[in-house]
């Protein structure tokens, strides 16, 4: 059965950051004012907001994103245990013993991830497996090309509140993605769920 169109356009917002009502009826295959209705009934219920752009001569386009409260439809796994557990890590054993465990994680995934590249021979190989990869832990994962430049994107983080708590995951999930792609490129994380709240991208260019 399919999703109704308000879940969808939630998720699709959620991926695409902002889109105008147009975009979303045609991405969806629903009409212009099937779109309009479920769009203002989301902004009724707080899940959305919308915003004006000038995009040169004319009308301003309006464009809509998530709230916060939008944002919550997409939870973190199992967030306050595990906020807790690193909370208590903290105050046992100290930072440490913090840095320790993630390494360690970080080490356990990049070997699991190693292992399903090996027969990848090219960077667009590379990035489909990984995408799915991390698609399939929760990150809505995809990835584009512009130019000579590739980015990863990941539209939601499973652990966002593990590593709002301690950066330590984020930098070892920066490190592991460096050594994947192999030392012929360079791999940056030029947006940040935590900064902006909507999505981290990596940029990666040889």
């Amino acid at each position: 059965m399919n999703k109704p169109a308000a879940d969808r356009i939630l998720m699709f917002l959620k991926m695409r950051g902002e889109a105008t009502s147009l975009l979303i009826s045609q991405e969806l295959s629903i009409t212009k004012e099937g779109a309009r209705k479920h769009l203002l009934n989301l902004a009724q219920e707080g899940l959305i907001q919308s915003i004006a752009k000038s995009e040169g001569v004319g009308r301003p386009s309006t464009y809509y994103m998530l709230t916060d409260k939008g944002l919550a439809q997409f939870p973190d796994t199992h967030a306050d245990v595990t906020v807790q557990l690193i909370r208590s890590v903290k105050n046992l054993l100290g930072e440490n013993a913090l840095d320790l465990l993630i390494n360690d994680r970080e080490n356990i995934t990049y070997q699991r991830y190693e292992k399903a590249l090996v027969n990848a021979s090219t960077l667009e190989q590379r990035l489909d497996i990984l995408a799915k990869i991390r698609n399939d832990e929760g990150y809505m994962a995809e990835w584009k090309k512009e130019g000579q430049d590739y980015f990863l994107i990941e539209n939601h983080c499973p652990i966002c509140a593990a590593a709002a708590e301690c950066q330590g995951f984020c930098r070892a999930e920066l490190s592991n993605f460096q050594n994947l792609m192999g030392p012929k490129y360079k791999v940056e994380r030029i947006s940040h769920i935590l900064s902006d709240g909507q999505r981290c991208v990596y940029k990666i260019n040889g």
